[in-house]
């Protein structure tokens, strides 16, 4: 019952951060997602070769844009998915 009504307040589902392209730039969006997500480098890297990656899974919508900010900033190209 909790869970249900945990649900109908919080009508939102998870959120996830995805990384569609690394763009001109790899390795600063993998010191992104190293630093963000608390991968190791090689994790990162690896991820990033992935693509789409999801870089972060059940995470607030504050935290979620904040990535994607500095994902977009590092060059990359990121979004939000509920």
């Amino acid at each position: 019952m909790a869970d249900e009504y945990a649900w109908l307040v919080c009508d939102q589902g998870p959120i996830s951060v995805v990384l569609t392209d690394p763009g001109p730039r790899p390795v600063e969006a993998v010191k992104v997602v190293r630093r963000r997500a608390g991968l190791s480098l090689w994790h990162s890297k690896s991820l990033i070769s992935r693509l789409p990656a999801i870089v972060l899974e059940d995470v607030t919508q504050e935290v979620a844009e904040a990535t994607v900010r500095e994902l977009l900033e590092a060059g990359a190209h990121a979004e939000v998915r509920e």
